[in-house]
């Protein structure tokens, strides 16, 4: 099938669909290669209810060769720069096939929405606030939606109540725990070590560095003295 052909038919399909809440459109009756794409922020995220639109280019091997995509919306995710709109996303680059469409690749996006991967960020420093931060980085991300994907026709289903993303920021602890999990992992350090002083309030990152100076990787609870030198290296 040819491209013009392939796309018209996908205009068609997406016309006809009422359901998945995905639009798209040319951006020029007579260019079959550039067109806009749109879908609703999902529910239980920070993006929920935005309206977020996605410019799309076809190559003229498309299908055969995945669409350039990049968001027009400004958005705060850790696989969509926060400057340029550019996504990281599997399907679009490596992972593409001729049976996806543009359609099922907006899905995706929305999907991607729900479950980031912040372990291979298109946005470094979007991605360390998640990891470190999921609270803030909630706050943040629904804030942008706020500001820059505002959508009148869209009515939660909890309009009085107040928003809630602990099943998303759950998801970040996660990833979270698996970098900590690692960080001990590589030095041969003992977590319970690490966890020992990070319920004192201090940050992994100093507990490790002070850890590997004095040479450590395991301290007995009841060791006061060696906790007190660990201590005196992280105040140091």
């Amino acid at each position: 099938m040819s491209r013009v052909k392939r796309i018209s038919k996908e205009l068609e399909d997406v016309k006809k669909d009422k359901l998945s809440g995905v639009t798209l459109s040319l951006v020029s009756e007579d260019d079959l290669s550039h067109l806009k794409g749109t879908f609703i922020g999902p529910p239980g995220t920070p993006y929920e209810g935005g309206l977020f639109e996605v410019d799309i280019k076809t190559p003229d091997e498309y299908p055969f060769k995945a669409p350039i995509m990049k968001f027009d919306t400004k958005i705060y995710h850790p696989n969509i720069s926060s400057q340029t709109g550019a996504i990281c996303l599997d399907i679009l680059k490596d992972a593409w096939t001729p049976i996806l469409t543009l359609k099922s690749s907006l899905i995706s996006l929305q999907s991607l929405l729900q479950s980031p991967e912040p372990t291979d960020p298109q946005d470094a420093q979007v991605a360390k606030v998640y990891m470190s931060d999921p609270k803030k980085f909630a706050e943040t991300a629904a804030n942008w939606t706020k500001i820059y994907a505002p959508n009148e026709n869209y009515k939660p289903k909890n309009p009085s109540g107040k928003a809630d993303y602990s099943e998303f920021t759950k998801q970040a602890m996660h990833f979270k725990e698996e970098e900590e999990q690692d960080e001990c992992a590589k030095y041969g350090i003992e977590r319970a070590t690490v966890n020992l002083f990070e319920d004192m309030g201090f940050p992994q990152d100093k507990i490790i560095m002070a850890l590997k100076k004095l040479n450590l990787k395991k301290i007995r609870i009841d060791d006061v003295q060696t906790q007190q030198r660990v201590l005196d290296e992280i105040l140091h």
